[in-house]
Order: C-alpha cells, then structure tokens, then sequence
C-alpha cells in the first residue's frame, strides 16, 4: 500500500471517528416528546385518583384525561443524533437547556421543585373546584416540602398549616422567611402547626446555607377546606400543568351527572385558587396525547393557542379557556350540542 493510500485511509478514518464523536457528544438541549394521559375520574393501583372524605361523591362515565410530555432532565446528556431527530420530527420539540432549568439546577432539585408544584396545583384546584360550589375558604399558610437532612426534617411535615412563628401569627410565606432569617445564632425558632387538626409545636434551630439561616421547608399559600379531597396520581408525574383537569374532576365527582356526558375530554392548564387558567409547557406534545387516547374535546389555554394549533394531526376541537368556570361552561355547551359554537384557538389566531 502506498504512502498516499494509507493518508487518505487514515483521514477518513479519523474523519469518520469525528462525525461519530459529534453526534455522540452531548449538546445543551432539551427534547420535548408526547406523554402519557391519564383519566383523572379512573383508578389508579386499584384507589379511585380523587378521594374524598366527609362528602357525598358521584361516580359516573366519562373520561377527564390530563395530559403529559416526557423531557429530558437538566442531568441527562442529549447528543446531536437526539437533538436533530427531535427537531425534524413533528410529534418532538427541543429548546435550550438554560430555557428550561435554572443554571445548576440538579436532576434532584428539578424533582423537588416539580413535587412541589404538583403538590400546589392539587390544593388550587380542590380551592377552585369548591369556591365553584359555593363554599368560602379561608387562607393559611402550609408547608409545601421538607428537605432531607435539614433542621426541620422530622419535625414539620408537608401540609403541614402554620398558624404562627415565634408567637406571632402568621399571614403569609414571606413572615415566617423573615422570622427564620431573623433568629439569633443557637437560637431556636417556634412553630405553632395545625397537623390533620391537631395542633402542634415544633421548636428548630436554623442552619447556615451559603451564609442564609435556613430550616429546610417551602411555604406557601393553602386553604383551609371543609372536608378532606386529594388526587393520588404516580408520584413520576409532577409540575403544574394538571391543575386545570385536577379541578374539573373533583368538580364533577362532587357532584351528580357526568360532566362530559359519558364522552372523553381531554386538557392542560396550570390553575390558582380563584379558578384562572394559565399557560404550560410543551401543548403539541400534549394535543398528540390528547389524540392518542381518542379524546373528542381538548381545553387550552388561551396563551397556548397559536402553538396547539401546530400539533400534527389535529381532529380534535381545540376549545379556548380562561378560567375553570369558562371550561366547564364549554364542556356543558358541547354534551348538550356537539356542533355548539365554543371559544377556539382558531378565533385566537385571527384576533
């Protein structure tokens, strides 16, 4: 073999070597795909998904369906092969990581955030669901998490109500922060709960975290509710984007008659406790979902419109929402008259 033969035989071997390399080395991306939905009014594991204790509930056909995307962690290599596929395929979607997650941002602490508002999205939704229904609902303050390992591991527990710190009562997440913060070194912060109607005292001396006193726990708002209501789904899924369906469901198990008349309806939207529905996160992956279980109705949010209409493969009705109160108001309209003229995100598009 000549000289000339071998250079060239190396050269294309090390050029292919580098082609390989390229699109096996990991690329700041994250890659969006459909997920799974889940009928909100079924069984999970054998236990209804909404439980409620201390209420009449109504079982009846239908199918409300949340929907889920599967992403990329901010921990997990995604290498140009992926990255190219998800951004030629019209079912995926990729977007920069840093778009995503905060900078840092551990596959650990992406999970406790996501738990955490999963746990928020269920307690808005119970509040919207029954201020629906009339009922008025006093705030308070809960715990939403509790790190492992801190001061208040073992002492303070999720859901936990915090009626006052330190003796004075406790308004909102920002006064029990500052009397956190505000504690003398050695000193001890005093926490008066209400656990499941108990009350409790919880006395926790905070630790320094990058020079700030801390406990370990996430306050936030919650609501004091007139008997017990809780959606038990796979601890896997998390984030906010359920709530919309989570609020609908529980509407419709305390109440008599089926919400979407036996027929299958499917939906996305974060919601607080006065009912508002807000934007999400990857909405063509979700409407692909949508599809896949055959849901006849899909409820978007109004923000996400222009972008749900991109899903491949749309013959859904793609119904516009605001609020809770204005996707019930849709869903009634379509049972009574499936041709029934609804808010769309066509409308949206052309506004």
């Amino acid at each position: 073999m000549s000289r000339r033969i071998l250079a060239a035989c190396i050269a294309v071997g090390c050029l292919g070597a580098l082609w390989i390399a390229a699109f096996l080395l990991p690329v700041p991306y994250v890659t969006y795909k459909p997920g799974i939905s889940l009928d909100v009014l079924a069984e999970s594991a054998g236990e209804e998904i909404v439980q409620v204790s201390g209420h009449k509930v109504y079982r009846d056909d239908g199918e409300l369906r949340m929907t889920t995307i599967l992403l990329t962690g901010p921990d997990t290599d995604v290498s140009l092969f992926d990255a190219l596929d998800a951004w030629i395929s019209p079912e995926k979607a990729i977007y920069p990581r840093s778009v995503v997650y905060p900078e840092g941002q551990t596959a650990e602490q992406s999970q406790t955030e996501s738990a955490v508002q999963m746990l928020t999205s269920q307690d808005f939704a119970t509040a919207a669901a029954l201020k629906a229904l009339g009922y008025q609902l006093p705030h308070v303050v809960e715990v939403y998490s509790v790190t492992p390992g801190m001061p208040a591991d073992g002492k303070l527990e999720v859901r936990d109500q915090i009626r006052a710190v330190n003796g004075a009562p406790v308004d909102d997440a920002q006064d029990i922060i500052d009397a956190v913060r505000g504690t003398a070194a050695g000193k001890k912060v005093v926490f008066e709960v209400n656990r499941k109607g108990k009350p409790v005292t919880a006395a926790i001396e905070p630790r320094l975290v990058d020079g700030v006193p801390r406990v370990g726990i996430v306050p936030g708002d919650g609501y004091v509710f007139p008997f017990s209501v809780s959606v038990n789904i796979p601890e896997e899924i998390g984030g906010p984007s359920a709530g919309l369906m989570f609020s609908l469901a529980i509407y419709d198990t305390l109440t008599p008659g089926s919400l979407t008349g036996g027929r299958i309806v499917a939906g996305t939207g974060t919601i607080d406790g006065d009912g508002t529905v807000g934007p999400i996160g990857g909405i063509q992956q979700k409407v692909v979902t949508a599809e896949e279980a055959h849901a006849e109705l899909f409820l978007v949010p109004a923000e996400n419109c222009a972008d749900a209409l991109k899903a491949p493969g749309n013959g859904m009705r793609l119904v516009k929402v605001t609020t809770m109160e204005s996707a019930m108001s849709s869903i009634k309209a379509w049972v009574a008259d499936p041709a029934a003229a609804l808010p769309s995100c066509e409308e949206t598009t052309n506004d």
